[in-house]
């Protein structure tokens, strides 16, 4: 069964404000996540601290930091960002 995405307000600003090429790209593994949490499981990282309880997942230099909602079938992007800027 296909999660649905949703997207908190800060991480749809931080997506519209990404080059669209990076948009694309992010986007396409997020379909491929909706379709299957584990499909991407090299690229997932369950994270530590006060962000305890959320993923993420990497693309390229960028980051989807989400939480998983199995029981709602539903994937929540929390933040989406630079390496280097996201945490």
């Amino acid at each position: 069964m296909k999660y649905r995405l949703l997207f908190l307000k800060e991480a749809a600003e931080e997506f519209k404000s990404l080059d669209k090429t990076v948009q694309r790209i992010i986007k396409e593994k997020l379909e491929l996540l909706a379709e299957d949490p584990n499909r991407l499981k090299n690229n997932i990282k369950p994270l530590k601290g006060e962000y305890k309880g959320l993923y993420r997942l990497r693309v390229g230099n960028y980051r989807v930091v989400y939480r998983l909602d199995r029981e709602q079938i539903v994937i929540i992007i929390v933040r989406i960002g630079h390496r280097g800027e996201i945490y």
